[in-house]
């Protein structure tokens, strides 16, 4: 079983306006609401997949159960450890240009924390424990690590799916896999990265230190995969972008995915990159089906047949 873990969901609400006037009334086109956080999404793709997943974290209020229902009507299985307080709600305005407004996190008590940290520590070595995205400021700075150590316990694959000063706390938890973009893993090493052959050269020093499997997302460049059997370079294959929310968690999970599935990392880096352009390329995340087109027209080299 694949555990995906938010621990700060939310509820996303997009709103659609042709015109924003800042300070005046404005009103909406269309609004829509969705189950939000990366872990979310990750399982939301592992089921569209057909993998066995089950999304825990955080929930509370009426917003916690409305992502509750939103799960159960995928046919998602969860496990959210309820608080008092309400579940954020976070605003995205979509008009000439967009406009994000993040809704606060409940306070999470010592008892909701431990509770967490119990679900964590009965995964076995079948399991997985994918954490990602931010962490309520309630909550210990090291909260993320307690869980990773409670899964680890049993032997359960751990996956980290963060960035900044958070990812590169956990990155001496030895990650079995990360997925940082271009910029994120820039900003880890303080430099600017343009090239695959960069990305690639500083996911190396990762790899050397004791994460077993990294991605890089690059964007319309393509992607890099790098582990200890060497490098990949992926092409993006063309379409036309509608939607980049959930591209990067669409790799995440289609490489859990096909790994679970016993594929070799570099054949589900193939299926990753798959997943991420058919969810940039659509409305909503991806489907199965849309994975499986996409896929034929990714392409995938070994790092040293670039240029060859």
């Amino acid at each position: 079983m694949i555990y995906t873990c938010t621990l700060n969901p939310a509820v996303d609400y997009v709103v659609r306006v042709e015109e924003f006037n800042a300070g005046g009334l404005n009103r909406s086109e269309s609004a829509d609401m969705y189950a939000g956080g990366k872990g979310i999404n990750v399982s939301r793709v592992l089921k569209r997949l057909g993998s066995d997943t089950c999304a825990i974290g955080f929930a509370g209020g009426f917003t916690g159960e409305f992502i509750k229902n939103e799960l159960d009507r995928e046919g998602v299985f969860h496990r959210f450890t309820k608080v008092d307080g309400v579940t954020r709600i976070n605003v995205k305005l979509k008009s000439s240009t967009e406009t994000e407004i993040n809704g606060p996190a409940p306070a999470i008590s010592d008892e909701d924390a431990n509770r967490l940290v119990k679900v964590t520590s009965e995964l076995t070595e079948r399991d997985w424990l994918h954490i990602g995205g931010s962490v309520p400021s309630s909550l210990p700075g090291d909260f993320a690590g307690t869980l990773i150590d409670a899964a680890r316990s049993k032997g359960a694959r751990v996956v980290v799916d963060t960035s900044g000063a958070a990812l590169k706390a956990l990155l001496p938890y030895n990650p079995f896999f990360i997925k940082p973009n271009h910029h994120e893993l820039g900003e880890l090493f303080q430099t600017d990265i343009q090239t695959k052959e960069e990305a690639a050269a500083i996911a190396q020093q990762l790899i050397d230190d004791g994460t077993e499997n990294l991605i890089v997302s690059m964007g319309g460049a393509g992607a890099v995969f790098v582990s200890k059997e060497g490098a990949y370079f992926a092409e993006s294959p063309k379409g036309t972008v509608k939607n980049t929310v959930g591209a990067g968690d669409s790799m995440v999970a289609a490489f859990m995915a096909k790994i679970d599935a016993g594929l070799q990392p570099h054949e589900a880096f193939h299926w990753a990159v798959a997943a991420g352009s058919a969810t940039a390329f659509s409305d909503d995340l991806c489907t199965k089906e849309e994975v499986e087109e996409v896929y034929k027209r990714v392409s995938v080299r070994k790092a040293e047949q670039e240029g060859k």
